[in-house]
């Protein structure tokens, strides 16, 4: 059994009582991501002009140690569809694994259910670009350039092939933003994308979206799990340090 991950789990779910109780009534308060004020910006205009959204949720399967990723990656696409359903151009989602890309159409079919515009829905706005990283990032570049598409979100697992749709982003005067759980591709998304998610702000955007006390309360248990996790490494530092472990 693992002992660490099941105390981890159990001083979380006692973190998330205490916080309900004490904001149930609070209005939720999140700092400002200059990155996510742009996306919400860049989806309200994809709407009053009738241009699309590309959404790429990566290629690494749920089953994996990378499957945190796309799963932020299909609760942003889930919250997009809602508010780009009755667009006149309904926003693309793409994969680059098989069944990444079945979860990505029910994830679509769902947020326009979510709106009241099921009858709207495409199945063929969730698609399969390639079934490697390169090749499914290769595959987004021309719906990019023959699909109408004024904004691009990358929301999931990806490498330094991010950069390819970065380049081709650019030539296309498309805006971008980019957030990966990977360090070589948030190195390649800060570099050549318009604007980038670093770190945990992978797993906040959708709450950025659709606001809400619970969603608040995530983000304030993910903040002191990460000030807990860095107390530790200094604290065993310091003890390694001075030789008393």
């Amino acid at each position: 059994m693992n002992l660490p991950g099941l105390g981890l789990a159990v001083f979380s779910a006692f973190l998330l009582l205490i916080l309900s109780l004490i904001k149930r009534k609070s209005a939720p308060k999140l700092r400002n991501i200059p990155a996510l004020t742009r996306l919400y910006r860049a989806v309200g205009l994809s709407v009053e002009d009738g241009t699309r959204l590309l959404i790429g949720i990566g290629s690494a399967s749920l089953l994996t140690q990378n499957g945190g990723a796309p799963l932020a990656g299909l609760r942003l696409l889930r919250h997009l569809t809602e508010r780009t359903s009755l667009s006149d151009r309904p926003p693309i989602a793409v994969a680059g694994e098989s069944s990444l890309a079945l979860l990505a159409q029910d994830t679509l079919e769902a947020g326009y259910q979510g709106a009241g515009a099921g009858e709207f829905y495409q199945p063929t706005t969730g698609r399969l670009t390639g079934m490697t990283p390169f090749s499914a990032m290769a595959g987004m570049i021309p719906i990019l350039h023959d699909e109408n598409v004024s904004a691009t979100v990358l929301v999931g697992h990806f490498g330094v092939e991010a950069a390819l749709l970065a380049e081709a982003a650019e030539r296309e005067n498309t805006f971008l933003i980019g957030s990966s759980d990977a360090l070589s591709s948030q190195a390649a998304l800060f570099a050549s994308a318009q604007e980038a998610l670093i770190g945990e702000e992978l797993f906040a955007a959708s709450t950025y979206l659709e606001a809400n006390a619970s969603n608040s309360i995530s983000l304030t248990i993910q903040d002191i799990l990460r000030w807990i996790i860095i107390l530790t490494l200094l604290v065993g530092s310091g003890l390694k340090l001075f030789g008393i472990i």
